[in-house]
């Protein structure tokens, strides 16, 4: 049987929401899901299509980036050394490694290139509570300092700006959002990008009134029960 056969078919799907969301087109971006129990990540190939992913196509590796599937062999600096590779992991494999050492609740990373996320990316401006649903990344959404794509600086610098937050900005790069499963990581992606196209719009008429930590620290705890079910819940 098909080891995390259901992790790669989550990875599709999401995949395919990425682009039909608006939050990046063809190739760019990618996703990942954390097995802990089996202890395998699921990852995008690089350079491939979402829509013409199968589940044979995503990539299987361990935390210490040794790939699992569809070969067995280690990835070392983006040097296949054989002409059989035909696939390989997302050249930014290195920050959702990153981003599972550092945090045991990450279970999921969504990375993408939905454009006004990446408007403030490219400002290296944090985008501040505007709207209540920032909280769905943190009470605001701070900035990774750019670094090359695909280099161990950019995951350093992702890792040491994720703190507990749920959603970064990469500067002149893009978005990076994380969850406890492929879901909430994309949820919080979605609704990121939401809060950045207010933020700018609010921007070209005015100045935006933002709301207050304390505000921001009741919506975040608010989130934290929202859309569980409860016995007594209506």
């Amino acid at each position: 049987m098909m080891k995390l056969l259901h992790e790669r078919k989550e990875i599709i799907k999401y995949s395919l929401k990425m682009v039909q969301s608006a939050l990046t087109t063809g190739s760019g971006g990618n996703l990942s899901i954390f097995n802990r129990n089996e202890k395998l990540i699921a990852i995008t190939p690089s350079g491939i299509e979402y829509h013409e992913l199968t589940p044979d196509d995503i990539i299987l590796m361990d935390i210490d980036g040794n790939i699992i599937a569809p070969y067995n062999s280690t990835f070392l600096n983006s040097n296949l050394q054989s002409e059989n590779f035909n696939l390989k992991p997302s050249s930014e494999f290195g920050f959702h490694l990153a981003l599972y050492r550092k945090r045991s609740d990450i279970n999921a990373v969504v990375h993408t290139h939905s454009p006004y996320a990446t408007t403030f990316a490219c400002l290296n401006r944090e985008i501040m509570p505007v709207h209540y649903l920032v909280a769905f990344a943190g009470n605001k959404v701070p900035v990774a300092p750019y670094a090359t794509f695909g280099t161990r600086e950019l995951a350093e610098n992702i890792a040491s700006t994720i703190g507990d937050y749920n959603a970064i900005l990469l500067a002149n790069h893009g978005l990076v959002a994380v969850g406890k499963n492929i879901q909430n990581a994309f949820n919080a992606a979605e609704e990121i990008e939401f809060a950045a196209r207010i933020c700018y719009q609010t921007e070209c008429i005015g100045k935006p009134v933002t709301l207050s930590d304390d505000e921001m620290d009741r919506v975040i705890a608010k989130f934290k029960d929202y859309g569980s079910r409860k016995k007594n819940q209506l």
